[in-house]
C-alpha cells in the first residue's frame, strides 16, 4: 500500500505545484482570475485549460517514481510489457484512432443536423493568430494529459489490483468506474460513456499488453474535442465528456468496440506480444 498513497501524494504534491506556479505566472502577466461562480481559475480560456492539461500530466512522472521507489516491478512496465512504450506501434495506433474518431464524429455531426432544434449556441470565433496559438498549445499539451491518464486508470492502478488479487479484472472494473468519476457528475448518458469506454479500454490494454493503444485513442478523442472548441471559440465551456448526451452514448456503443477490436486485429498481424518477454541470463 506504501506504493499507493505515495502515488497519490506525489500526483497531488505535482497539481498543486503546477496550479501554484500557473497561478504566479498569471499574475505576473496580468491575467484575470476567472468568476467565482466559474469552475475555471482564470479568465483567459486558452491559459486555463493549459494549466489544467500541464497539471494532469505531472501524474506521469508521479506514478514512475512511485513504482520505482517501491522496488517491486520496473517503472517501464507500468506503460507495457516490454518496459516502456512501443513507438512504432503507437504510431499504428494513432492512425487507426484517427480514422475511427473522424468518421465517428462525422456520423455524430450528420445526426445532429437531421435533429430538430439542434441548434447550439457558440461563443465568438477566435481570429487566425489566436486560433493557431490555442491549436499550437493544445496540441502540444493534451497528448501528455491523455497519456498521463491511461498511466493512471489503465496502466498503474490495473496493476496494483492485479498484484494482490491476481487477475487485472477487478482492477479494469474499479479503475473504468474512477475514470468515470474523474471526469466529475454531469449526464447519465454521460457517466455511462465514460464506463464504457473505459472498459473495453482496460480490455485492450491487457489484450495488447501495453498502454499505445489506449493512449492513441484517448489522445486523438482529446485533440478532437479541443480543436474543435478552439475553432468555434469554445474553450470557455466547462462541460467534460461526463455530459455527453445520449447520441455519443449511443455511437460510442459501437465506436468504442470497433476500434478495440480492430487494433487488437492489428496487434496480432503486428507481433506485438501481450506477454513479458523472456530475459536470457
Amino acid at each position: 500500500m506504501g506504493e499507493f498513497f505515495l502515488a497519490l501524494a506525489l500526483m497531488l504534491a505535482g497539481m498543486i505545484g503546477v496550479l501554484g506556479g500557473s497561478a504566479v505566472i498569471g499574475m505576473l502577466l496580468g491575467l484575470a482570475w476567472a468568476p467565482d461562480d466559474s469552475d475555471s481559475i482564470f479568465a483567459d480560456p486558452l491559459f486555463d485549460n493549459a494549466a489544467l492539461l500541464v497539471s494532469l500530466a505531472v501524474w506521469i512522472p508521479a506514478v514512475l517514481i512511485a513504482v520505482r521507489v517501491s522496488g517491486k516491478r520496473p517503472a517501464g512496465t507500468v506503460a507495457s510489457v516490454a518496459g516502456r512504450l512501443r513507438w512504432s506501434w503507437l504510431g499504428w495506433c494513432l492512425g487507426l484512432a484517427a480514422f475511427v474518431l473522424v468518421l465517428q464524429n462525422l456520423l455524430l455531426l450528420a445526426w445532429s443536423l437531421f435533429q430538430d432544434g439542434s441548434e447550439t449556441a457558440m461563443g465568438e470565433p477566435p481570429g487566425w493568430s489566436e486560433l493557431l496559438l490555442s491549436l499550437l498549445v493544445l496540441w502540444a499539451l493534451v497528448p501528455l494529459q491523455a497519456a498521463a491518464e491511461e498511466f493512471v486508470f489503465r496502466g498503474w492502478l490495473v496493476q496494483l489490483f492485479g498484484g494482490f488479487l491476481r487477475s487485472p479484472w477487478p482492477g479494469v472494473a474499479v479503475a473504468s468506474l474512477l475514470f468515470a468519476f474523474a471526469h466529475g457528475f454531469g449526464q447519465l448518458s454521460g457517466f455511462l460513456l465514460l464506463c464504457y469506454s473505459a472498459a473495453w479500454w482496460g480490455w485492450l490494454t491487457i489484450r495488447t499488453g501495453g498502454l499505445e493503444a489506449v493512449i492513441a485513442v484517448h489522445t486523438v478523442n482529446n485533440l478532437i474535442a479541443f480543436s474543435l472548441s478552439a475553432v468555434f471559440g469554445e474553450l470557455a465551456d466547462e462541460s467534460t465528456a461526463a455530459d455527453a448526451p445520449w447520441e455519443a452514448l449511443v455511437s460510442e456503443l459501437i465506436f468504442a468496440p470497433a476500434f478495440c477490436l480492430i487494433a487488437a486485429r492489428l496487434a496480432d498481424r503486428r507481433g506485438i506480444t501481450a506477454r513479458t518477454p523472456n530475459v536470457k541470463a
